[in-house]
């Protein structure tokens, strides 16, 4: 199980390694119908988004909107993040919001609270 963890957090330090590489903004998505997803921004058009390593935004807390959320992060508790998709094609993405650098550890970690 510990030889697990490891290969895990070695993957998630090499992942966010090659999005500084690729000069991949951290954003948070929101979408019309599928909600909210944090991830890196590969390609925007009109309002077809391609984000990379990619996470979805359940619910939160310890920001009262997004805004809040890409500047500081979410709470512990009541937060839910899930585990990343290698990319994942978003089709009626309403507003990006790039994420602070303050922000960006906080919100490349899965949770799913108590």
């Amino acid at each position: 199980m510990a030889v697990a963890k490891k290969a895990v957090a070695k993957k998630k330090a090499t992942t966010r390694k090659a999005a500084v590489a690729k000069n991949r903004p951290l954003v948070i998505a929101r979408t019309y119908s599928a909600g909210v997803e944090i991830g890196e921004l590969v390609s925007l058009k009109g309002t077809r988004a391609v984000l990379a390593n990619s996470r979805k935004l359940w619910r939160w807390d310890g920001a009262n909107t997004l805004h809040e959320v890409s500047l500081y992060g979410a709470g512990e508790k009541y937060t839910r993040l899930s585990e990343p998709v290698e990319s994942v094609i978003l089709t009626e993405c309403i507003e990006i919001i790039p994420v602070a650098k303050e922000a960006i550890e906080n919100l490349t970690r899965s949770r799913w609270g108590e």
